[in-house]
């Protein structure tokens, strides 16, 4: 269980890497704003699995 919570947890931080990269190259507002929105959302997830990860490591 451990190793499928680490999987996702690497998973979501490339995700956030790569909207992060395209946040920079962005050539509209639109296009900015939607790239933040996708970042909060995955950083949410990426807080969440890690939240669990630390849990499983304590029990």
């Amino acid at each position: 269980m451990i190793e499928l919570q680490r999987t996702l947890i690497r998973g979501s931080e490339k995700i956030i890497g790569h909207y992060r990269y395209l946040l920079a190259t962005a050539t509209s507002e639109r296009e900015r704003e939607r790239f933040r929105q996708r970042i909060d959302e995955e950083q949410l997830l990426l807080d969440r699995l890690r939240q669990t990860e630390a849990r499983s490591r304590a029990a």
